[in-house]
């Protein structure tokens, strides 16, 4: 036969343009449009219902940036329609759309006139269903600017509300009825799944063959002269094709319906409140249509926003979920990054998420639903599992830029040994379509092939939400069972899970951090934000701690409420694209004043817990929320001053080019340059310093792509450093002067009893420029290890393969640590996260190079990224990593001086090994009075401790991360408890009184 493909392809497009479309829409009757434009920001339905419209025509310019319009849509279906079989009739309104972009433009919510949200206008979903004969709907319209999409370093004034102008983004498109042929829309739907198909199938295949003799058959069966009468036969000739089953070993696709909504990225936290009603109302109205379709839905704190800003959908919502079909997944309060939280964070992201959807819906999610994090701390499979989690889901390690994952189905094992059941879908996308390419895709790539059969694909228009659309389900419907084809299973998380396991149990071991070869900027774009995150973190742990510690004591009324506030969010700002740094500046803005804002109220409940504790006086008492003892004070608890003698020597002296500082088990001399001209372990007598220790260097900072998202490895090629003035003493500490561009850099270095504090006060004005402090130390080390949430991971300081060589900037959480054997140097930070730590060579030999990045000026989304004032802290010691661990934590939770009556507060636990890190004390959420500590094994070794309790406990229980019973512990003469922790272990207990 004579090879007909390419001109049956073309005819076919040419069919689907001029013939096919057209034909979808019998008849159209236009509506009577008004509109009225806030003034300002969103207001409510019965407000903006009760102000005066004018009439408005198609053409009408309309939304300045942000801003909201509402429509008022009215009008009858023509009475010359008949009510018939196969045709549907509804309304459509086009805000002037861009063609896609669902997400990244306008949008809109539909309300009838009682104030009820029928469904969300998208570009690619604009459909309002018609009951009856008469359409009177409420249209409340965003003009969300399209920030980017595809261009993500160009500066724009678009993403902050005081920039972004009046002029109107918008044209208004029709609003009309129509009258929709569901023979030509099916036939569409026939047309579009074997096109895609075909064009995925081997030309020189079998099938192939077959569907360019079908498709070729099915147009020689239109009648261009009466289209809509041949449709039925034209739809029966493919219909062989369609019944075709997919081969027996085909691969199985899971369909989840899902809807990535970004809490905040390209859009401030409003309208994600907005989007989310849109998205959740589209769903419920696809349920409606399509009763095999099912949805699932991540963030406890989405739902929370639609339980108070709309209860009846909330309600409509909650009916879908008893029926299973609107699944809540993940069980997180939202999706938070996964490198940058501490692990008390992640704790409770589990804690409020799962338990909101517990409380609410009778529903506990199985699975951990992160598809979008900028990669993932190997604590996870602990933290997860411990949270009640069995599953573990992402996609975002497809993103790498130099090496592929090699697995698609696999078990993660976390640094404890704690295994969880994980996979990556290999279509690669959140936001699949259902589309012929997509599938073909996931097929090809599926790394577990001929082990396993099974991958999830989740559908539906994400990132800026819009969700599953009926195109997508009827494709999916399609596709169940076709030939050449994935087999598509309309489907759930939890039941994908339960199969791929059970088909697969001895999947391959992945162990350690899944470290994203991407977005490596994100660990420092917005330092503001981030010191903000650290700080709360930091102080809502000691609000818990003298809060819990007041009422068991002196018997003060617990904060349930306002904790459970403060952490919710705290939480909200842990979303991937709020901590990273990666969102606009309207978000980073929002974000810092929330934290001023729990900041302040937990600095209050602080105070007042304290004020408690202490009691009416004027003795000076000081206060250590830390879980080591510090300034002599012992740990969790409230003591007298401490004498001079009983403290730990520190020391400063000298004066002109050299200064000594000396504190712990460290001296450093200074240098006039601000530099460190020596760093002597006292304990060794060993000189750490290698050339040029403590520069500051200012490097390029152009990324090929994302710029607030990425750090590229070739700005080590080029640097220059800063200048710095004379080195001169001030009330006990060094100060030095630093100045590069329009940048000043006020230096800090006074002793501290476990080592040299040395901090930055920034006036940062550069752009597209990375500000590194280095410290080379003449250390011979092939790895470098990190504080990471509940223990630590040491990673390559070498490039010796192609995985070490991309991890040139890693995370950490409190510190990091280099050394020869056990003893080295370690730096800890108050709020840094971005580290690069390489070996290297000088002219005295090997040396280790510690690079940490301050700040960045990223132009993109937000164009003035981190320009401003700056406060970073560092601690620098030497010591082992148990050194390390505690000068984090005292770092992070500084001791207060009180004052009161004088008698002490003594710890409501004491663990008598300190490598057992007491990381919370707090009541239980169940408002029993109970108290919970947390505590973990900090050096990756087995250990056993003895806890000292007072004797107001008459019970202890260990219980998982949700605070629920596992066992029961016995007390040991009234007052004492043995704990096992195997290495890295994290341990709750419950104390009752």
């Amino acid at each position: 036969m004579h090879d007909h493909r390419t001109r049956t392809e073309q005819r076919l497009v040419r069919f689907l343009r001029e013939q096919l479309e057209p034909a979808l829409v019998i008849d159209r009757a236009p509506l009577q449009v008004q509109m009225w434009q806030a003034p300002g920001e969103p207001v409510e339905f019965g407000v903006a219902t009760a102000q005066r419209y004018e009439p408005v025509e198609q053409g009408r310019p309309w939304g300045r940036p942000w801003g909201t319009v509402w429509f008022h849509l009215t009008g009858e279906v023509p009475r010359r329609w008949e009510r018939r079989e196969g045709v549907r009739v509804e309304a459509t309104f086009d805000l002037g759309f861009a063609r896609g972009l669902t997400g990244f433009q306008c949008e809109a919510t539909v309300y009838t006139p009682d104030g009820q949200i029928i469904k969300g206008i998208e570009p690619d979903n604009r459909w309002i269903p018609i009951n009856g004969d008469r359409v009177d709907v409420w249209v409340e319209a965003s003009a969300n600017p399209t920030i980017a999409y595809g261009n993500w370093a160009t500066p724009t004034p678009l993403g902050d509300l005081a920039t972004a102008g009046e002029q109107p983004l918008y044209v208004l498109g029709e609003a009309v009825i129509v009258q929709i042929d569901e023979c030509a829309e099916g036939l569409a739907r026939d047309i579009e799944v074997l096109l895609e198909l075909w064009r995925e199938l081997p030309v020189d295949s079998t099938r192939a063959a077959h569907l360019t003799a079908g498709l070729d058959d099915m147009l020689g069966a239109v009648d261009f002269q009466d289209v809509h009468g041949s449709l039925p036969v034209a739809r029966q000739t493919l219909q062989p094709l369609l019944d075709s089953p997919a081969n027996a070993t085909s691969h199985e696709a899971h369909a989840v319906g899902h809807a990535h909504i970004d809490s905040a990225w390209l859009w401030p936290l409003r309208e994600t409140r907005r989007k989310c009603a849109r998205t959740f109302s589209n769903v419920l109205a696809l349920m409606d249509i399509d009763p095999e379709f099912t949805f699932c839905c991540s963030s406890a704190q989405q739902y929370a926003w639609i339980e108070q800003d709309h209860p009846e959908l909330f309600a409509r919502i909650a009916a879908r979920v008893a029926e299973g079909r609107f699944i809540p997944v993940g069980g997180m309060w939202v999706e938070a990054d996964a490198n940058l939280p501490s692990g008390e964070s992640l704790v409770r992201q589990f804690l409020h998420g799962t338990t909101y959807f517990m409380e609410k819906f009778g529903v506990e999610p199985v699975e951990v639903w992160l598809p979008d994090s900028f990669g993932y701390t190997a604590a996870w499979p602990q933290i997860a599992q411990g949270a009640g989690k069995r599953f573990f889901l992402t996609q975002k390690l497809s993103w790498n830029d130099t090496n592929r994952f090699p697995h698609h189905t696999f078990w993660w094992e976390g640094i404890d040994g704690t295994r969880i059941f994980t996979h990556f879908p290999p279509v690669d996308t959140y936001t699949a379509e259902l589309r012929g390419a997509e599938l073909a895709k996931a097929e090809r790539q599926f790394a577990e092939k001929g082990r396993a059969t099974k991958s999830l694909v989740p559908y539906g228009y994400g990132d800026g939400g819009g969700g599953p659309t009926r195109e997508m389900t009827q494709r999916a419907h399609r596709l169940a069972s076709l030939e050449g084809s994935p087999r598509v299973k309309l489907s759930t998380s939890q039941q994908f899970f339960a199969e791929a396991l059970d088909e697969y149990p001895g999947a391959p071991v992945w162990r350690g951090e899944l470290y994203l070869e991407y977005h490596r900027g994100t660990l420092t774009s917005q330092h503001r934000t981030k010191e903000g995150n650290r700080r709360n973190e930091s102080l809502l742990a000691e609000a818990e701690l003298w809060s819990a510690t007041a009422a068991i004591q002196r018997d003060s009324v617990y904060p349930y409420e306002e904790l459970a506030s403060l952490w919710r969010d705290l939480l909200l700002l842990q979303f991937h694209d709020i901590l990273p740094g990666s969102s606009i500046a309207w978000v980073h803005h929002q974000a810092e004043q929330m934290h001023a804002e729990i900041t302040s109220r937990s600095q209050t409940l602080i105070q007042r817990a304290l004020a408690t504790l202490a009691g009416q006086g004027d003795i000076r008492l000081i206060a250590n929320p830390a879980p080591f003892p510090a300034g002599g004070i012992p740990p969790l608890s409230i003591s007298a001053e401490p004498e001079p003698h009983n403290r730990r020597p520190v020391e400063l002296a000298g004066d002109g080019a050299l200064i000594t500082v000396t504190g712990g088990s460290l001296r450093v001399q200074v240098a006039e340059n601000g530099q460190l001209d020596a760093m002597i372990d006292l304990e060794t007598g060993r000189d750490h310093v290698a050339a040029g220790c403590g520069q500051l260097m200012l490097h390029p900072d152009i990324p090929n792509r994302w710029d607030a998202w990425d750090i590229e490895g070739f700005y080590r090629d080029r640097g220059r450093p800063m200048s710095s003035t004379v080195v001169h003493r001030e009330e006990g500490q060094v100060l030095v002067e630093h100045q590069i561009g329009q940048s000043t850099i006020r230096q800090t270095i006074r002793p501290h009893e476990l080592g040299v504090h040395i901090s930055f006060d920034i006036d940062w004005q550069e752009q597209q420029q990375l500000l590194k402090w280095y410290l080379p130390l003449a250390i011979n080390s092939d790895k470098a290890t990190s504080e990471i949430q509940f223990g630590h991971l040491s990673r390559s300081t070498h490039a010796n393969t192609s995985w070490d060589e991309a991890r040139f900037e890693t995370a950490a959480q409190r510190w990091v640590h280099v050394g020869e054997g056990e003893r080295g140097i370690f730096i800890a930070n108050a709020a840094t996260y971005g580290w690069g730590i390489h070996a290297d060579r000088d002219q005295g030999g090997p040396i280790t190079r510690i690079g940490a990045s301050l700040v960045r000026g990223p132009k993109f989304p937000d164009p003035a990224a981190d320009i401003g004032h700056h406060q970073l802290d560092f601690l620098i010691g030497s010591g082992t990593v148990a050194d390390a661990i505690r000068a984090g934590l005292v770092l992070s939770r500084p001791t207060r001086v009180i004052h009161g009556g004088g008698a002490p507060a003594d710890p409501l636990v004491s663990v008598d090994d300190p490598l057992v890190v007491t990381e919370t004390v707090k009541l239980a959420e169940d408002r029993s009075g109970d108290v919970v500590i947390r505590l973990y094994e900090s050096t990756g070794q087995q250990r056993t401790a003895t806890l000292t309790l007072g004797s107001q406990f008459a019970t202890a229980v260990r219980t998982d991360l949700l605070e629920r019973p596992l066992e029961e512990l016995p007390l040991i003469n009234g007052s004492n408890l043995r704990v096992q922790l195997r290495a890295f272990e994290i341990t709750t207990l419950r104390l009752a009184r």
